[in-house]
């Protein structure tokens, strides 16, 4: 049973590339932020970041200038099947709706899952605040998180690219929709 009191906003960074990766290098997630958003008070519980250690490719200077995030950084990382692991402990995220800002995150989740033979970490809901903010707002087009943060008279908390603290304002914009 999916439980409703809660949903868990995630969004991932990965690694990246100017142009096309590296040969043999492909773009894995290197930090999970995560924060939960009470479904009844609209309250954001704390933002959290877990580092995950890359194993096919490497973070790229244009990977750590959007992200902020170094190769030392996430070399001292968990392993991504720690990384879900801890998500389903600590989270229960195999039980709760959880939430993202556009399909992206799911994607990354899914393909990195297959390929390393990972139990996925999440429960069947998913929330798209992406399309569902277009959606509420009537907008004529998907807009990017920042843009989103904006629209919705709020303000950008953090560094934009890092996963704990976009995962907060996604969740901020979860609760405005929720509230509507």
């Amino acid at each position: 049973m999916i439980a409703l009191d809660e949903v868990l906003v995630v969004d991932v960074e990965s690694t990246c590339w100017e142009g096309t990766p590296p040969p043999g290098e492909v773009s894995e997630i290197i930090e999970i932020g995560i924060c939960p958003l009470s479904v009844a008070s609209g309250v954001r519980g704390e933002r959290r970041s877990v580092l995950v250690r890359p194993s096919r490719s490497s973070v790229s200077p244009f990977c750590t200038e959007l992200t902020t995030l170094t190769a030392g950084q996430v070399a001292g990382g968990v392993s991504f099947a720690e990384a879900c692991a801890l998500l389903r402990k600590e989270y229960r995220s195999d039980r709760r709706v959880w939430a993202s800002y556009g399909d992206y995150d799911r994607k990354m989740f899914e393909r990195q899952c297959a390929d390393f033979g990972v139990r996925y970490p999440f429960g069947p809901r998913h929330v798209n605040v992406k399309t569902l903010f277009a959606l509420v707002h009537a907008l004529p087009r998907e807009v990017g998180m920042a843009e989103a943060v904006r629209l919705a008279g709020q303000r950008l908390d953090g560094t934009h690219h890092r996963g704990h603290d976009d995962a907060y304002n996604i969740a901020g914009l979860l609760a405005g929709l929720i509230r509507r």
